[in-house]
């Protein structure tokens, strides 16, 4: 029956007092467990809404999922639909996120890190001399559950080009992000290192740097690295912006055609403030034509 009078009215303040859970239009989640966790990773999806090119859509992996994922999204979303004027094109989002509501789990420390010696974490700056630091070095293990176990699954769901694939990280992400291109660049055509913490395993990558150039050689495609910081970083005691630096110095000497590396520090931001940005230059470095 059609409400008539009075009962149109209660209808619809009904309907404006009612509220409901809002989610990210075109976005999936999953839980896919380890075998070296116990603990599974909350998978996040964004899939564009037009259909597949023939040889599939580009792919994003984003660490630190829970946090960035819908800043990503949303900039993929908006910047995409005038892709000829901004430069960003659909790709699908894949973030690797952890079974919390927290934007950051502590058992990033052990997925993100290799190990690390106790004179390093001496070294390391903390907000208390109490501090106790979780359980570290699980890059290895982090990086094969990618491989073995989340690359599969996504390309058996979603129509990927496997070789138009990014790695994106951020701070601990994006040292994460530095050691995977430094031992397996085949592994992704693109890299970003936002604020990447190179302190925490300077030394080791130094060491991986010496191998590399040999490593970049047997790649059968040119492999793109962005390093980015924030201006305002430059104060931190790490070295965080001298740390980075060096590093793009150093590989922008490598050959430029195994190897197209970019360095952009951003004006007035910090460590966490410069995430929106970084997310649209990540779009427009990875998704560039």
């Amino acid at each position: 029956m059609i409400p008539l009078g009075n009962e149109t009215t209660s209808y619809q303040a009904a309907a404006q007092n009612r509220h409901e859970a809002f989610s990210l239009p075109n976005t999936q989640q999953f839980l896919l467990h380890s075998e070296a966790k116990e603990r599974p990773y909350r998978i996040l999806v964004a899939t564009p809404t037009q259909e597949a090119p023939p040889l599939g859509f580009p792919v994003i992996y984003l660490l630190d999922a829970n946090a960035l994922f819908g800043t990503i999204v949303e900039a993929m979303r908006v910047q995409g639909r005038r892709s000829e004027k901004t430069g960003v094109y659909p790709a699908i989002i894949v973030g690797i996120g952890y079974p919390t509501d927290e934007p950051f789990d502590d058992s990033r420390y052990y997925d993100f890190t290799m190990p690390t010696s106790d004179e390093v974490l001496q070294t390391l700056p903390v907000r208390n001399k109490d501090h106790v630091w979780p359980k570290l070095g699980g890059a290895e293990d982090f990086r094969a559950f990618i491989e073995q176990e989340l690359k599969p699954r996504i390309e058996r769901d979603y129509p990927i080009d496997r070789n138009a694939q990014a790695l994106f990280g951020h701070s601990l992400g994006g040292l994460f992000v530095l050691q995977t291109l430094l031992t397996k660049p085949h592994s992704f055509q693109s890299y970003v290192a936002g604020s990447p913490s190179i302190h925490w395993n300077k030394e080791l990558l130094r060491q991986q740097e010496e191998q590399f150039p040999s490593l970049l050689q047997q790649n059968t495609s040119k492999i793109g690295l962005l390093i980015t910081v924030g201006e305002l970083e430059g104060s931190h005691p790490s070295g965080m912006n001298s740390n980075a630096r060096e590093f793009y110095d150093r590989f922008s000497l490598l050959s430029k055609e195994e190897l197209h590396v970019v360095y952009h520090e951003f004006e007035g931001e910090g460590h966490v403030s410069v995430l929106p940005a970084l997310v649209s230059r990540m779009l427009r470095f990875v998704l560039r034509r």
